[in-house]
């Protein structure tokens, strides 16, 4: 099993871990270029820090390099919103499956009490947002499916590059509800150890968010 600690360790790790949550955030917005020697200045470390977090966020797909443009962060558009929920729904379908097969007695429980919190917030806020890693609804099932390759697509993978998404251009309204609905009968499929339906209540979750992100791409961009 893949244990991915989100504490930071090093210098070099709370750097990165800032900077992604400020991309992910949109405190950095999207498409904005990544100057060095700013953003050294901003968060009072090295330069090579610095380099060394951009670094990781390309390979987290978070920021890309273009010739005569330099580092920028990724911009939020339709064409990418399409290609990474095809291949998340695809990838968190087969963990929902997995998770259903795998996950155990306590962990089910857990992913109920977790979901029990999250309706406190809806109820009380009217909103459904989820802080990265395990507080969040789909990492906790990622992990679940206690699947190593898969674990490492998602988390070490597109995670944040689909949290960007989904705090910038998240729920609200109607979607709110309805969102946490899928959530339970996804829960409930894992808890009835139901693999098949655990895998295409998950796609369909996947897919309504990317209706909902994809009308509120079109509005804003």
């Amino acid at each position: 099993m893949v244990f991915l600690s989100e504490q930071p360790v090093t210098a070099a790790d709370k750097t990165f871990f800032q900077l992604r949550k400020d991309i992910v955030e949109g405190e950095i917005q999207p498409g904005s270029k990544l100057s060095e020697t700013e953003l050294s200045t901003k968060y009072a470390v090295s330069r090579s820090l610095i380099r060394e977090a951009i670094n990781r966020l390309e390979a987290c797909h978070l920021v890309e390099r273009k010739a005569n443009v330099g580092a920028r962060v990724v911009a939020l558009t339709q064409e990418g919103l399409t290609e990474l929920y095809q291949v998340r729904e695809a990838l968190e379908g087969m963990a929902a499956r997995l998770a259903a097969k795998n996950m155990t007695d306590q962990e089910i429980a857990d992913l109920n009490g977790l979901l029990s919190s999250h309706f406190q917030e809806v109820k009380s806020a009217g909103s459904y947002y989820q802080e990265a890693g395990d507080l969040d609804f789909h990492y906790r099932i990622i992990l679940g499916s206690k699947s190593n390759h898969l674990i490492s697509m998602l988390i070490n993978g597109i995670y944040h590059l689909v949290r960007m998404y989904r705090v910038q251009l998240g729920m609200a309204g109607p979607r709110v509800t309805t969102a946490f609905d899928e959530h339970k009968h996804i829960v409930q499929a894992i808890s009835n150890r139901d693999e098949e339906l655990a895998e295409m209540l998950m796609r369909r979750h996947i897919s309504y968010s990317r209706n909902n992100i994809e009308a509120k791409l079109a509005n804003n961009f």
